[in-house]
C-alpha cells in the first residue's frame, strides 16, 4: 500500500482567496480550505499555520488592493508570493474543469495554479518582490495626480465649449 508524502518535508503550493473581510486559504490540495479574517490576526494565524509546512509558493489573486496587506505581511515572513490577474486565474480554473465559483474553490484553484507556476521554467516572472509602503504612496499619489489631470482637462473643455456657446447669442 502506498503511503502519503508527509507534507512537512514535501513542499507545497498555498492559495489565498482575497476578500474585503476574509482570507479563504488552501494549504496544499490535500486538506480542506479553510477561512480567517483579513487582518494582522487573521495574518498571524496564517503565519502559524503555514510554520507547520514546507510552503514553496503562495499564490493570490489581485483584488484591487484588498491583498496586499497579507502579501507584504507573507513576504516579510519570508515566503515567495505570487500575486495574479484574476482573469488569468479565473481561466486556469477552467481549463481544469472548475466551473462552480466559491471562495473555497478558488483558494484550491489558486493552490494548483501554484503548483504550475512553481515548475514554469520563468518562475521569477510571477514571483515579484512587492512595492514598499513607499512606493505603494508614491503610485497612489502619481495615479491621484492623473485623476486631478483628467479632471481639469475636462473643466477646461467644459468651459470652453460653454464660451463657444454664448458668443453665438
Amino acid at each position: 500500500m502506498k503511503s502519503l508524502p508527509d507534507t512537512n518535508l514535501t513542499p507545497i503550493t498555498v492559495g489565498i482567496d482575497v476578500a474585503k473581510m476574509t482570507l479563504d486559504v488552501a494549504i496544499g490540495l490535500q486538506s480542506p480550505p479553510f477561512s480567517m479574517s483579513n487582518d494582522k490576526g487573521g495574518f498571524d494565524t496564517l503565519l502559524a499555520r503555514l510554520a507547520e509546512h514546507r510552503v514553496a509558493l503562495i499564490v493570490l489573486e489581485a483584488t484591487g488592493g484588498f491583498e496586499m496587506p497579507v502579501a507584504c505581511a507573507l513576504q516579510a515572513a519570508g515566503h515567495a508570493v505570487a500575486v495574479v490577474n484574476p482573469r488569468q486565474a479565473r481561466d486556469f480554473a477552467r481549463a481544469m474543469g472548475q466551473l462552480a465559483k466559491t471562495d473555497s474553490i478558488d483558494a484550491r484553484a489558486l493552490a494548483q495554479l501554484g503548483e504550475v507556476i512553481e515548475r514554469h521554467p520563468e518562475r521569477e516572472k510571477f514571483v515579484k518582490p512587492l512595492p514598499t509602503s513607499a512606493q505603494q504612496m508614491l503610485a497612489a499619489l502619481v495615479m491621484r495626480r492623473r485623476q486631478l489631470i483628467t479632471c481639469a482637462i475636462y473643466r477646461h473643455r467644459c468651459a470652453t465649449k460653454a464660451q463657444r456657446r454664448s458668443n453665438y447669442f
